[in-house]
């Protein structure tokens, strides 16, 4: 495979997180910090508040590498509050 089509392939890649945490003023800040430090630029970020005072953040990046988003993944597991932190990768249409 030529350079050229891996960076293709790559780029068809989405990294996503998925995050549950219990309801925080900084969590937010505290879960985009890992990418921002990274100069990461985010695909999607989507927040929703549950009844029970809980927070589910989705996050988006276009053209992370597995390995690379398993790495933020673990950190995100280590954020004070966070109880759950799924990583999985889709292809781009």
């Amino acid at each position: 495979m030529t350079h050229v089509a891996q960076r293709k392939t790559a780029l068809s890649k989405t990294a996503c997180f998925s995050v549950h945490a219990d309801a925080d003023p900084n969590l937010l800040s505290r879960l985009l910090e890992p990418f921002a430090k990274r100069g990461l630029i985010l695909s999607r970020v989507h927040a929703d508040m549950e009844a029970d005072n809980r927070l589910t953040v989705d996050i988006q990046i276009a053209g992370m590498d597995l390995d690379l988003a398993g790495r933020i993944g673990a950190g995100l597991r280590q954020v004070i509050g966070v109880e759950t932190v799924l990583v999985s990768e889709k292809a781009r249409a």
